[in-house]
């Protein structure tokens, strides 16, 4: 699972989510993304290389909260 926008770091997207930025879920895959409860995100995005993991909580597709 991904979060849009792409984030470099996984710093930037506590702050983002913080600030109250809007920030969505999103799986580049076969398989959707839950739109509610918890969800494992990697980043930055294919194809450079993961630097950054986080477990986040979603409502309605969105980050809500940057829990780990």
């Amino acid at each position: 699972m991904y979060v849009d926008p792409n984030f470099k770091s996984k710093k930037a997207l506590k702050e983002a989510v913080a600030q109250g930025d809007e920030v969505y879920l999103f799986s580049p895959g076969p398989f959707p993304a839950p739109k509610d409860g918890e969800a494992s995100v990697e980043g930055p995005h294919y194809p450079k290389p993961h630097s950054w993991y986080a477990r986040v909580r979603v409502e309605d597709g969105k980050v809500v909260e940057v829990l780990s």
